[in-house]
């Protein structure tokens, strides 16, 4: 049993939030759905991507999600980062640094190892000029980031 789990909280969109993110990740299913808000839409969800358990409540508009909380995922490379950036895009908005917004408000991170490759790397100067070129993305470059690291 996973000790820790993440809890997002909705307005109405609990489950159509769920379903959304189960349709973009290959090892995910909706574990539950319970209860009612009292307008038609299930009150708790419970669901899984990749093995990690989600949790999602329909509370009403009391919260909203903010750039502080992200979920972070890390791509083999770039065919990965594509896949994972137009899904979870569409109806979103493009931040910076490989950051987007859902169409539900919730703030992702899609990230190729490749980046921390680069800057853990051993050129500490390598490292500099790769963290240079990440701030000046938007959805992260894996050929851009090994060649500013390359110099």
């Amino acid at each position: 049993m996973q000790k820790i789990t993440t809890f997002l909280w909705f307005d109405t969109q609990a489950e159509e939030a769920a379903k959304f993110y189960c349709s973009i990740f290959k090892r995910s299913k909706i574990l539950s759905v319970s209860g009612s808000d009292g307008k038609g839409h299930a009150l708790g969800v419970r669901f899984s991507l990749e093995g990690q358990v989600y949790h999602a409540l329909n509370g009403g508009p009391y919260f909203k999600f903010t750039p502080a909380i992200s979920l972070f995922i890390s791509c083999k490379g770039q065919k990965e980062v594509d896949y994972y950036w137009n899904k979870l895009l569409k109806g979103g908005k493009p931040s910076r640094c490989g950051w987007l917004t859902d169409k539900f408000g919730l703030s992702w991170q899609v990230v190729p190892t490749a980046l921390g490759e680069c800057l853990e790397g051993k050129d500490k100067a390598g490292s500099a000029r790769a963290m240079a070129a990440m701030m000046k993305m938007v959805k992260l470059d894996v050929k851009k980031l090994k060649a500013a690291y390359k110099g």
